[in-house]
């Protein structure tokens, strides 16, 4: 069962502009692209506790959307970078 980490206390707004401007470079998106980032917590068995969800906007309907499975506080420039590989 997915329940949205709702916590504002949880999320740095630094932070997250940090992963958006690293998700902007890493894809070259332009700015009139929107990225949306969301934790979720899962408690399903072999689900990670706390991930972090990336959904790109570039075609209406049809977001890219990526996993890291760590929460957003622990997101470095390279997972975004090997989010480009795949």
């Amino acid at each position: 069962m997915l329940n949205f980490f709702n916590s504002q206390k949880e999320r740095d707004p630094g932070q997250l502009a940090q992963v958006k401007s690293w998700v902007s470079q890493a894809f070259d998106l332009s700015e009139d692209v929107s990225v949306m980032i969301t934790q979720l917590q899962c408690t399903e068995e072999g689900c990670p506790p706390i991930e972090t969800v990336i959904a790109i906007m570039e075609t209406p309907g049809k977001p890219r959307q990526y996993k890291i499975h760590k929460p957003l506080a622990e997101v470095k420039q390279a997972d975004i970078v090997r989010l480009t590989a795949g």
